[in-house]
């Protein structure tokens, strides 16, 4: 389904492409299981000399004033406009995310986090007087980047540009399964006037180079987005040299529609959040918590709904749902699927069977269940595909206590009278709520609570995350 050819995407240190030791990663269509590309399997080696590039070029790069770091980071927002075309190329070609969804998110959405970055630099204090401290904000140094593969550019984007504005260096280890744009960004870094060296991509699994880039005693600060078992595992590494450790996690993300609700607005906007994707986003709304006299009503308009959502080639301008990043994804959210059928909850939609007529391809069928308690597997654990719990509950108490009965507390909605629901949103333990539908915000902070992490990304408080904080007495 790709006409990507297929070639090896080196690392990239110190300004230059650099080939691996010879051990190479295949790079899998998941559409229809093709191999479009291989990686290097870098090595510990490889992360030391990504980390001597950073520290050589880090004299140079913070001594450049805010504005022309600023200046940049809009330069590399231009380069990456004028090849959206091939970042969303390869992205669909190496994770499976619908053309028409990587043109507007997976190559849009960086660009647009660049120019929230630049315009939050330029408003930035990064110096104020306190009484007889003058309170300096300074860059690390070294920063490690760690990054996954379901929105691929705009997580790298989301590390490095605030990390760049502060005045930091950069080693960046990007999922193996969609590295191209990794590359590209740093080909249009160094066009635009970055300095060989201020941002480094080493290519390879986890366990190696992340592991690596963790426990290296130059990297002064790690900032990591992926599962919670190997955010837990990153910080466990990084503890051994006291390192700054960033980590933004998984979710399991409650919508919350209350009686006075739009329920049509509220149907179609929490299932677009679930299956968004592929419902491979954390932030994703993936239990539904709705009035229990309206459970059955809500639950023939998702499936009404959900008939507007075409499974298929992810090259398909018409497709809204293409397969999962990987066969092992795939196979991960069939098994929650059956766990769901097995616990008893009422499957309205999809199943764990195949999808038909789509080949090999990592492809499930997007499904709905109702009735599903709160304490199930499949309204506790993150699947990470297009699986919708719809949990009822009998008060507004008691949608709340669901809300917050979670591990996780990384986004969330509510759809009601707009006071109404303003007022439940500030009882959920979350890092973001939306309200009736409120859009995205590249300039407010993301982040999540209890075991979806700690820090903020994104805007103002993405850019105070990678800043050192002194304060000069006199």
């Amino acid at each position: 389904m790709s006409s990507l050819s297929i070639d090896i995407t080196p690392h990239w240190i110190g300004g230059q492409p650099v080939a691996g030791s010879g051990a190479t990663i295949d790079v899998v269509n998941p559409a229809d299981g093709s191999i479009v590309g291989k990686v290097p399997a870098g090595t510990a080696g490889d992360i030391d000399r990504a980390v001597g590039a950073a520290q050589s070029a880090l004299a140079d790069w913070v001594d450049r004033p805010p504005a022309e770091r600023i200046a940049i980071v809009r330069e590399i927002s231009v380069g990456l406009r004028e090849r959206a075309g091939e970042i969303a190329e390869s992205i669909t070609a190496e994770m499976g995310s619908p053309i028409s969804f990587s043109r507007t998110a997976q190559a849009g959405l960086p660009i647009r986090s660049l120019s929230a970055s630049a315009d939050a630099a330029e408003q930035f204090q990064w110096t104020e007087q306190i009484g007889n401290s003058l309170v300096i904000r300074e860059p690390f140094g070294v920063v490690g980047a760690i990054t996954p593969w379901n929105y691929p550019l705009h997580q790298i984007v989301a590390k490095v540009a605030p990390a760049l504005l502060a005045g930091n260096t950069v080693v960046l280890k990007p999922s193996e399964i969609a590295p191209r744009n990794a590359t590209i960004l740093a080909e249009v870094a160094q066009g635009a006037g970055l300095p060989a060296g201020a941002l480094n991509v080493v290519h390879g699994i986890g366990p190696v180079v992340g592991e690596a880039i963790a426990a290296h005693r130059d990297v002064q600060m790690v900032s990591f987005t992926g599962s919670t078992r190997a955010g837990k595992s990153v910080s466990v590494v990084a503890g051994d040299t006291v390192k700054r450790v960033s980590l933004e996690l998984g979710g399991k993300s409650a919508n919350i529609i209350l009686e006075d609700a739009d329920m049509s607005k509220a149907v179609v906007l929490g299932l677009g959040s679930a299956w968004t994707n592929g419902g491979q986003t954390c932030t994703a709304w993936t239990r539904m918590l709705v009035p229990s006299t309206r459970h059955d009503e809500i639950l023939e308009q998702l499936v009404a709904v959900a008939a507007e959502y075409q499974v298929g080639d992810p090259n398909d301008e018409d497709t809204r749902i293409g397969p999962l990043a990987s066969s092992a994804q795939g196979e991960r959210v069939r098994r929650y699927i059956a766990l769901g059928i097995a616990a008893g909850a009422t499957l309205a939609l999809g199943g764990d069977g195949p999808v038909g007529g789509l080949g090999n391809g990592a492809f499930v069928q997007p499904t709905i269940f109702g009735d599903v308690a709160p304490e199930a597997l499949i309204a506790q654990d993150e699947i990470f595909g297009p699986v919708l719990s719809v949990i009822p509950y009998d008060t507004e108490e008691q949608a709340i206590d669901i809300a917050n009965n979670s591990i996780y507390g990384l986004s969330g909605a509510v759809f009601g009278e707009a006071e109404h629901a303003l007022a439940v949103a500030k009882r959920m333990r979350t890092g973001q709520v939306y309200v009736n539908g409120g859009q995205f915000n590249t300039a407010a902070p993301f982040g999540g609570y209890k075991q979806s992490g700690n820090g903020r990304e994104l805007g103002r408080f993405g850019l105070e995350e990678f800043l050192e904080v002194k304060a000069i007495q006199r």
